[in-house]
């Protein structure tokens, strides 16, 4: 990819275009392509925690939950005073979005800054800790609904605000991690305690990871929440963060393209399962095997795991660094 700004542009190009032959998309294939466009940001953004900083978290759901929430709060807040005509509604969506990044960002500021000293198993289970308190607290805020849930957001976000942010997303990740800088962040996860010895702020790098990752992750979060139009606190529980974890580790850890093809098929994967349960020709313990869905869900990606532990695509890069 030696034009990546071209490339970009290109992409955004395209999102607009295609975005004028949706509308007579099947609305259940029109949810599942967005929800196929909004998981590919959260495997992108958790890839550059896990996958190119080497730092294991579980609380990916956590900051989804955080941008969701704030992105929903702002819209239902000032959206209805200032969103008087479709270009301030679009403004005002566009804020929200932003703000709901930056309240996960601070909320993964925050876990970061205390708990990213640790490594491995003890991180997991912070991360972990750290997206069940958001949960909990979410639970117990009437102002967001609490146990009832949100709703009664205006369905803003369609196909072209969705892969554009999809686009923007691989695009910043990508230039981050093959700049100068961004090696840092690679030296960090190949050896921790060789990057300290040549002098490298491994927490700054961590921290930072955890951040951008987490702004992410919110952006996410408002996205979905602006077209389920609906969000509960049991949307973004620990399967949730295993969902992302699994996407990045199927798609190949560190490898940004791997992991966009894993979102792809995982999300795709239950539904296809789901159809396939009504083929009545099937022999019936074929059958009864594709109505548990997620029983044979779960053996297909146990059957990955085993023939595949680099993961699905672990070797399939968009760009590759000078020394390969």
């Amino acid at each position: 990819m030696r034009h990546p700004k071209s490339l970009l542009f290109i992409a955004l190009a395209l999102c607009a275009g295609a975005s004028f032959f949706t509308g007579g998309i099947n609305p259940y294939y029109y949810d599942i392509l967005i929800t196929i466009g909004i998981n590919i940001i959260l495997a992108v953004s958790l890839n550059l925690v896990t996958g190119y900083t080497g730092q294991f978290s579980l609380g990916h759901a956590g900051f989804m939950a955080v941008g969701a929430y704030s992105s929903a709060w702002i819209t239902l807040t000032f959206g209805f005073v200032l969103g008087t005509s479709l270009p301030a509604a679009g403004s005002v969506y566009l804020l929200a979005l932003f703000g709901g990044g930056l309240a996960a960002a601070a909320a993964g500021l925050l876990v970061g800054v205390p708990s990213l000293r640790l490594r491995g198993d003890y991180l997991a289970i912070v991360t972990l800790g750290f997206s069940e308190i958001i949960k909990g607290v979410i639970q117990n805020a009437e102002p967001l609904g609490a146990q009832r849930g949100l709703g009664g957001m205006v369905q803003h976000t369609n196909f072209f605000w969705t892969y554009a942010i999809v686009a923007l997303s691989i695009y910043g990740i990508l230039t981050l991690v093959h700049s100068t800088y961004g090696s840092g962040f690679l030296a960090v996860r190949d050896d921790e305690i060789a990057a300290e010895s040549m002098g490298i702020n491994t927490t700054k790098y961590k921290v930072l990871a955890f951040v951008i990752g987490a702004f992410m992750a919110g952006v996410a979060g408002g996205l979905y929440a602006h077209f389920k139009q609906f969000i509960h606190p049991e949307g973004f529980n620990f399967l949730k963060s295993v969902d992302i974890v699994v996407m990045v580790i199927l798609g190949g850890m560190g490898s940004t393209a791997g992991v966009c093809l894993a979102a792809v098929i995982l999300t795709i994967l239950p539904e296809f399962l789901r159809t396939v349960s009504d083929y009545t020709w099937l022999p019936g313990p074929v059958r009864d095997l594709a109505e548990n869905r997620m029983i044979l869900y779960s053996l297909l990606l146990i059957i990955l795991m085993l023939t595949r532990p680099q993961g699905l695509f672990g070797k399939l890069h968009f760009i590759r660094s000078k020394k390969s």
